[in-house]
């Protein structure tokens, strides 16, 4: 019986976690970008570097896997020690809920460094690897929500 109410607690955790991912490249806007002016400029790709990208805040993950391991906890004693187990599973289940998370919505991304047309030179910070190279001749989208490169 204890097995099979892990299980089910387990494939809502992980049903919960996905649940939450979203992947957003270069190409997606937000709605509330709709609409927004952006600044144009023009330059040459200096250098890409692959980067990893993970989420700020994982409160699905950490919150699903204390009530789950609060749940678990609860049932592996009677008694005095019932209350600490449960404790303790809230806390060790948060923090494997957030470390699942964010492992879950990790996605590849790319700083590209670009040498402008107009002067200077900047690093924009990405998801969605576009295949971007050293050379290659981009656009650069600047608004409210930040920078993107695309290619021109």
């Amino acid at each position: 019986m204890k097995q099979r109410l892990m299980a089910a607690m387990l494939s809502a955790c992980a049903l919960a976690v996905t649940a939450g991912c979203s992947t957003f490249g270069p190409q997606d806007y937000d709605y509330s970008e709709v609409g927004s002016t952006q600044s144009v400029a023009y330059g040459t790709i200096e250098s890409v570097r692959p980067v990893r990208l993970n989420e700020d805040h994982a409160e699905v993950g950490t919150a699903t896997g204390a009530v789950l391991g609060g749940l678990i906890g609860s049932t592996l004693f009677r008694g005095p020690a019932r209350l600490a187990s449960t404790v303790v599973g809230a806390v060790a289940g948060g923090v494997g809920g957030n470390a699942l998370e964010h492992e879950a919505t990790a996605q590849n991304g790319d700083e590209i460094v670009v040498r402008l047309d107009r002067g200077g030179t900047i690093a924009v910070t990405q998801g969605g690897s576009r295949d971007f190279e050293r050379g290659q001749r981009v656009r650069v989208l600047t608004g409210p929500e930040g920078s993107r490169v695309e290619r021109t």
